[in-house]
């Protein structure tokens, strides 16, 4: 059980041709995350994370696995969090809408890691790494 004080955020972990999908907010274009967002009433992970690709990506994920759950302090907000991943795979190109300022693709080993929240630096990428989902050394 989580607590009612933490933030619940959903996030997808979308893999293609070995680079991650990462997203920047509006707010704070300088720091990338997994795409996904906080639920609404009643909303599953799995609804949350279709709305919020459709909204942010203009895009519907299908094939989503959970990964696991990630326990953290959000970045911009500095509150507790639990972030709940899964590995997705999307049914077009996306395209930055709603509160993105741009998308970006990474190896693992390129410019973008550094700038990663620190969540899904220390926290997701070991994560995915662990799962055989992304990672610099998973087979290709």
């Amino acid at each position: 059980m989580v607590a009612d004080d933490v933030m619940q955020v959903v996030a997808a972990a979308i893999v293609e041709q070995e680079r991650l999908l990462l997203v920047s907010k509006n707010i704070a274009p300088e720091v990338f995350y997994l795409p996904g967002g906080k639920p609404e009433d009643g909303e599953s992970a799995e609804q949350t994370l279709v709305r919020e690709l459709n909204e942010e990506l203009g895009v519907s994920p299908f094939d989503m696995n959970l990964l696991g759950h990630v326990d953290d302090v959000a970045v911009l907000e500095g509150v507790p969090m639990r972030l709940t991943v899964f590995a997705a795979q999307i049914d077009g190109p996306p395209s930055p809408a709603a509160e993105l300022a741009t998308l970006g693709w990474t190896d693992g080993r390129d410019s973008y890691i550094p700038r990663l929240a620190p969540t899904i630096r220390n926290q997701v990428l070991p994560l995915l790494a662990r799962s055989g989902v992304f990672g610099p050394s998973s087979p290709g």
